[in-house]
């Protein structure tokens, strides 16, 4: 129970504990203005607890108890508030010799209502105010109870009230055909004057307050007490649709029989209806809470139609998009899972990866690693798969796919080891001899003697520089330009030494998964110097939700250089970590 300083939600102050039944436990409490009720507070710590207990509220609004004041539904406080109702035990009125028909009716309506939500009239604290049946307080039903036993428990709590005689109600106006003509005449002239003396001197009486009644029962009271009754339309939160919200005057207000009483009934603006298909559960709720609108029936359904994994939601009513008032419920399919089935996966090779992973989908199977190869092939395309084409698998199971990547070529030769050209040298200018000076060089004829030969075998032999015709014969011979030196070839440096293997290092991660986790297949991997490994997974995105990752302190990832752990959705990146 979620009580602080004694105190449940800051306005009902625990005062005793009065029984405990199960997970229920009723505790006498102080509500607003020192005013005594009864708290029922239910310990909801599994998904079955939580769902007894909105079948629970289900049945309390089928037959809407009199000493209901306050229900309560939100995570961590599922409780209800009852007040003391005044009335004869139904016990009692069962004993009596004779029993109005009205009370005997009314019985057998609440009997009727309860067995359609699987009470029975032994589960309710039936009193009997005048003709009226109320409930004072309904506990909670078995959880493994039938129908069929339903049915014996009222069939044996009717069957004490209809012992003895019953009371038949007395038709208005029935007398009168007894009465002889002069007396009837005689009597209409009464009841005429009585009933201008009533309207001319109406008599008083108490409004009823009927505040949080559907608007129809309320209007009911109301006139049976002799008021008119006028809806208005209104808009609150918490409040059923079609509940009053307010009345005026309001009740316990003294009023001459005739008048208004105008209740304003709620009736709140529609809202769209959100898409709920492929969620879990809790997700579907968490949505529906979010749009104002509730969870109604829940069927559980196969999957493997749909292809539905297990505990995702098949289809709602309404559907999405549709519009419907706040509050209202939505009811859901959800999948059993996909069993007794077995599919198969045609070649991928040859195929981009986003195409490769839809037709996984329609197989009815789920990526749940990728590897990456460096491969000549065009980059993220499929270079192999697991398991392999046109073999039956169980549908549901996961798959592995090979993406391939640019491949990366190191150079043949590291490039410090390359020769270098040797440096130009410029020769000493000859001095000018005089057949230079008398005869110039013919243009485009080689000034190279014929007893020239290489200085070295292995060297080219440099040409010497031809003659340039001189502009004038008294002008001196320009020096050649950019003439090479004859050199032997350098040799090769020593090769540059090969880079030292990266160190090797454990390390250790933690990651906290959001609450709204989005669906899907996850991994963790690592990628080092050695390329990318998985290292845990495959898991549901359900499971995951909140939940929190980290590597063991006692076993922690051996990696090799820099390393950075991945986790992937579906095979795609979705987040990583720097350890």
């Amino acid at each position: 129970m979620t009580v602080q300083g004694g105190v449940i939600d800051g306005k009902y102050e625990v005062l005793r504990e009065l029984s405990r039944e199960g997970h229920v436990t009723l505790s006498e409490v102080r509500a607003g203005e020192g005013v005594t009720r009864r708290l029922a507070w239910f310990d909801v710590t599994s998904p079955a607890a939580r769902q007894g207990f909105h079948a629970y509220r289900a049945a309390l609004r089928g037959v809407n108890p009199a000493g209901l004041t306050d229900v309560v539904a939100r995570p961590g406080a599922y409780y209800a508030v009852w007040q003391p109702v005044s009335g004869t035990p139904l016990a009692e009125v069962a004993a009596q010799p004779t029993k109005p028909e009205e009370v005997v009716q009314g019985v057998q309506a609440l009997a009727a209502a309860l067995a359609e939500h699987g009470y029975a009239l032994p589960d309710a604290d039936v009193l009997v105010d005048g003709k009226e049946v109320r409930v004072a307080y309904l506990r909670p039903a078995p959880s493994e109870r039938t129908p069929e036993e339903v049915q014996r428990l009222n069939a044996a709590a009717l069957a004490a009230l209809g012992a003895g005689r019953i009371k038949r109600k007395r038709e208005p106006g029935a007398w009168l055909t007894f009465v002889p003509g002069l007396l009837f005449l005689g009597g209409a002239a009464y009841l005429g004057a009585q009933a201008a003396q009533i309207y001319l001197n109406p008599p008083v009486r108490e409004v009823a307050a009927v505040t949080g009644q559907p608007g129809q029962q309320a209007a009911r009271t109301l006139t049976d007490a002799g008021f008119r009754v006028e809806y208005t339309l209104g808009d609150a939160s918490g409040v059923d649709v079609g509940a009053v919200i307010r009345q005026d005057p309001p009740g316990g207000t003294n009023l001459p029989v005739g008048r208004l009483v105008t209740l304003t009934v709620n009736n709140p603006p529609s809202v769209p209806v959100p898409r709920l298909e492929e969620l879990t559960l809790a997700q579907a709720r968490a949505a529906l809470r979010d749009g104002a609108l509730v969870p109604g029936k829940i069927i559980r359904a196969d999957g493997t139609l749909t292809k539905t994994p297990e505990g995702r939601v098949i289809a709602q009513v309404p559907e999405a998009g549709a519009t419907i008032e706040r509050g209202q419920p939505v009811s859901l399919i959800i999948s059993t899972g996909v069993r007794g089935k077995e599919t198969y996966l045609p070649n991928l090779t040859g195929l981009k990866y986003e195409a490769a992973r839809e037709v996984v989908r329609l197989a009815g199977l789920v990526v749940t690693r990728v590897v990456q190869q460096p491969s000549d092939a065009a980059e993220n395309t499929i270079l192999d798969q697991t398991p392999a084409p046109y073999v039956r698998v169980a549908v549901g199971g996961p798959v592995t796919l090979t993406v391939a990547t640019a491949r990366y070529s190191p150079p043949a030769e590291p490039a410090g080891s390359l020769p270098l050209p040797p440096p130009p040298v410029v020769p000493e200018p000859e001095p000018e001899t005089e057949s230079q000076t008398a005869t110039p060089a013919a243009p485009g004829s080689s000034a190279q003697p014929p007893s020239q030969t290489p200085a070295a075998p292995s060297a080219p032999a440099s040409p010497p520089p031809a003659s340039p015709a001189p502009a004038e014969p008294s002008a001196p011979v320009a020096p050649p330009e950019s003439v090479p030196q004859e050199t032997a070839p350098t040799p090769p440096e020593a090769a540059a030494p090969e880079p030292l293997p990266e160190a090797t290092r454990t390390v250790n991660f933690r990651y906290e998964f959001p609450a709204d986790l989005p669906a899907g297949t996850y991994t963790i991997s690592v990628r080092d110097a050695d390329g990318e490994r998985q290292v845990d997974g495959p898991y549901s995105g359900a499971d995951l939700a909140g939940a929190v990752a980290e590597s063991d302190p006692a076993d922690p990832l051996t990696v090799r250089g820099d390393a950075v752990i991945i986790i992937r959705r579906d095979g795609a990146e979705y987040a990583t970590i720097r350890p």
